[in-house]
């Protein structure tokens, strides 16, 4: 199974080129080096139709396995990611985002004041990741090596139980 994916950074300044994306990239060469290709990248506005609407092109127009966002999973008003992603998406996967902030929280107190969302839409993953680039490589990081099984659970090509994943 071809392992695709795509990037979405969710920031206003980085749409309006006020800022450079440095956790998209990050999070792409990520990635790269565990065997997905990233077929699309983007970077939106902090806006709930916005997200939706990309989210829902990655999912159903390009079909990729997996949807990695970064940013808008803050306290800020504009921090509407995890919102826009339980709104399209079909089933929830609360395992990802506790792992993450449990990666987190071995770091920082203030990782559990990350409010990141998983879940499944049709045949894709989406994992919203924090948009620092160093937090998003940590909450990659953490759940990255559990994905690939995920998505070929999700798209029929693994069973549900499989040998433990060494370290």
């Amino acid at each position: 199974m071809k392992l695709t994916a795509a990037v979405i950074t969710m920031s206003d300044k980085g749409s309006r080129g006020e800022r450079a994306d440095a956790s998209g990239p990050a999070m792409c060469a990520m990635l790269a080096a565990e065997g997905w290709e990233v077929v699309h990248t983007a970077v939106i506005p902090d806006d709930m139709e916005t997200i939706k609407t990309e989210l829902i092109k990655c999912a159903d127009e390009l079909g990729v396995c997996l949807v990695a966002t970064t940013g808008g999973t803050g306290f800020s008003v504009r921090d509407v990611t995890p919102e826009a992603t339980k709104a399209v998406i079909e089933r929830e996967c609360p395992g990802i985002p506790e792992a993450m902030r449990a990666e987190s929280m071995r770091i920082t107190p203030r990782g559990c004041l990350s409010r990141e969302a998983a879940g499944i839409r049709g045949g894709t993953l989406i994992v919203n990741c924090p948009g620092s680039e160093k937090a998003a490589r940590e909450c990659l990081g953490a759940v990255l090596p559990a994905l690939k099984h995920g998505v070929e659970i999700l798209r029929g090509e693994a069973g549900e139980c499989a040998a433990p994943v060494n370290k």
